[in-house]
């Protein structure tokens, strides 16, 4: 039973959604808490996996990383559900809602109606809060959103059962039983020792190297015969990093507000502060990244490969830096 609410706005719908799920339920924890104590900061590019025959790109670790790691991190007892049936599904979701219960939900944006239209796309990941129901409209907490939204029972369940990849399979879950004694600081340095070591992976797809790799196909794009592709690439390129989620800068700001707040926890402060800037560093460059992709993909004669791969090395050696002083943390 959920003791506490209040709806606010995240940077990150899945780190926001359990800080609020957790913090209601008694386990006050912040948005970059739940995102760095997970080690969810990550890079990767997988040319073999396709997302609307374009590459996967990800600046974070696989969705419910969050959701499935903040319970091994802290020993937090989660129920989680997955449903082949749309009936069992909302049967439950509307019993717990009539118990005042705030539960957790993946679903897939395209068929949320509060979001506007040039805003809806084919991603399954996205998560949500359900605080109430009436009739058969659902209250819901976004964290995407300023203010409380509400739902169709029909266009929440098309949301929670879209197929393809990452499909939600009616996912629901809430915290079950939160340990009154959990140590933070362990936890906190072992998560940023972890996270460190996944962003120097010697893997050629992934972390560091993994963002040079993408640096390096950018800069063998040549427009001869190709125009059509670059520009689809290059806006592909863009939403993977600013319309998924809190995009790729974001991603970074967040984990500098993370590794700032750990300061807290008795950690070495200067390495901390140091390696927080560097992230810092690493999400304005992505987002100066991100506008040179943009402006190419718009006015291809102002598409120069060679300055937007060196813009994307350059956050990738603010991000190796930061990653050598963390793994050092004591």
């Amino acid at each position: 039973m959920s003791r506490t609410f209040e709806h606010a706005q995240f940077a990150h719908c899945e780190s926001g959604v359990v800080s609020t799920l957790l913090s209601s339920y008694g386990l006050k924890i912040s948005e970059p808490m739940a995102f760095g104590i997970t080690s969810s900061l990550s890079f990767v590019y997988f040319p073999i996996i396709k997302i609307s025959n374009m590459p996967l790109i990800a600046y974070r670790n696989l969705p419910k990383n969050i959701i499935n790691n903040i319970s091994k991190v802290l020993g937090i007892e989660m129920v989680k559900k997955q449903y082949k049936n749309p009936v069992d599904a909302n049967n439950d979701l509307t019993k717990f809602v009539q118990n005042n219960q705030l539960v957790g939900l993946q679903t897939s944006v395209f068929y949320l109606p509060y979001f506007p239209k040039d805003m809806r796309f084919h991603f399954n990941a996205h998560n949500l809060l359900v605080v109430g129901k009436e009739n058969s409209n659902y209250t819901i907490s976004d964290p995407v959103f300023e203010t409380i939204m509400t739902c169709d029972e029909k266009e929440l369940t098309k949301a929670r059962f879209a197929r393809g990849i990452f499909a939600p399979k009616g996912f629901l879950y809430y915290p079950k039983h939160i340990p009154k004694d959990i140590d933070l600081s362990r936890s906190i340095k072992k998560a940023i020792v972890k996270n460190a070591k996944a962003l120097l992976t010697p893997f050629p797809y992934a972390g560091v190297k993994g963002m040079r790799k993408l640096a390096s196909k950018i800069s063998a794009l040549k427009v001869d015969n190709n125009e059509r592709y670059i520009k689809n690439f290059l806006t592909h390129i863009v939403r993977m990093q600013e319309e998924i989620g809190t995009g790729g800068g974001g991603f970074r700001f967040l984990y500098a507000a993370f590794l700032q707040e750990a300061k807290a926890y008795h950690l070495d402060e200067n390495i901390l502060e140091e390696a927080s800037n560097l992230f810092v560093k690493s999400g304005n460059a992505l987002r100066e990244f991100a506008l040179l992709c943009v402006e190419s993909s718009k006015k291809l004669e102002r598409f120069n490969p060679e300055n937007i791969a060196n813009k994307l090395i350059e956050a990738s050696q603010y991000e190796e830096k930061a990653a050598l002083l963390l793994k050092k943390i004591v």
